[in-house]
């Protein structure tokens, strides 16, 4: 395709022609020529709006990018309504590709029920492979708003499902030719199906109704970078036990294998939690089917702790997430 926007007979062909999801709050959708959206909202409403791009990945990049973002907005306590897509191809992207990458979309955002409501697409030489970033907006009831700054001192500190399953998932896709130097088809395939988890939807909407008091999706940088930013958001100190962070075993053998560290890894579908009552919270989980755990509680002090049997270390400010050592 040639660089540019694309054309309006691309637009409609390719792209607007690929959506069909709806919700009755999208009083203005996509369409050729429309900038905006326009969400209708109840007065005792608050509408609650995240942006994400996908930068790391190549396969699923549609499903990623619904997903990270519709997480983003669970984790506020808001029900997610619609989307906004900026997509930048490179010229060797051709149409029946862009076709397949909005269908891919469309699937995606069809299964979170949500509208993908308008957006951008662009070929550019200013990246070499797909480019999608989304905005997302969801809706919240007065009083209901969750945000990352809700932990206070003496809360318990827990975790849905396992750290680094985004990254995994994205590492068994993306490098599955070294990787089958070492592993098994059957472990990678189970690794590559990691992507079932990654929506925390339905832990946030658990979570919501039995008072959690804070909520953090756990994306780039990993548990270490979630658990410094709930704690600065919070202003309160951390007492967290490596041993209790849930991690699966795959996940530790493709951090082995590329000298990683999963504690740093991307780890969408991964909620990180506070709550008074941290058991319950997690027993209410378990009745849904939901893995959770309490990995430790947040302290009045300044200190951000890692405790691993005897030894004690401070928790650092976020890194460069380990996924980009590696693709």
């Amino acid at each position: 395709m040639k660089i540019g926007k694309v054309s309006e007979n691309v637009l409609k062909r390719s792209v607007i022609r690929q959506l069909h999801s709806r919700r009755e709050e999208v009083l203005m959708g996509a369409g050729v020529g429309e900038d905006c959206a326009a969400v209708q909202l109840a007065p005792d409403e608050i509408m609650v709006l995240s942006t994400d791009p996908i930068t790391g990945a190549v396969h699923e990049i549609g499903k990623l990018a619904i997903l990270i973002t519709v997480n983003d907005l669970a984790s506020a306590g808001a029900e997610p309504v619609g989307v906004m897509l900026t997509v930048l191809l490179p010229e060797k992207f051709m149409e029946p590709d862009l076709k397949q990458l909005m269908q891919e979309l469309e699937a995606a955002a069809g299964e979170a029920s949500v509208q993908i409501m308008g957006g951008h697409t662009e070929v550019t030489k200013a990246v070499t492979q797909p480019l999608v970033s989304v905005c997302g907006v969801g809706k919240v009831k007065k009083g209901r708003l969750i945000s990352t700054g809700g932990a206070h001192p003496g809360m318990d500190i827990l975790v849905t499902k396992w750290i680094g399953i985004e990254g995994t998932a994205i590492l068994a896709r993306e490098k599955e030719e070294e990787l089958k130097a070492r592993f098994s088809p059957d472990f990678l395939r189970q690794a590559q199906e990691f992507d079932r988890w990654l929506s925390v939807v339905r832990d946030a909407a658990i979570a919501v109704e039995n008072e959690v008091a804070a909520m953090h999706d756990v994306t780039e940088g990993g548990i270490f970078g979630a658990l410094w930013e709930l704690a600065e958001a919070s202003g309160v100190g951390l007492e967290i036990d490596l041993k209790k962070i849930p991690i699966r075993q795959e996940t530790v053998e493709i951090c082995e294998f590329f000298h990683i560290n999963p504690y740093r890894l991307i780890s969408s579908g991964c909620m990180l939690m506070a709550a008074a009552d941290g058991n319950r919270l997690v027993a209410e989980l378990k009745k849904a089917g939901i893995e959770a755990t309490v990995i430790g509680k947040a302290t009045d002090s300044n200190d951000r702790v890692l405790f691993h049997e005897d030894e004690r270390r401070f928790l650092e400010q976020p890194q460069t997430d380990e996924l980009y050592k590696v693709v």
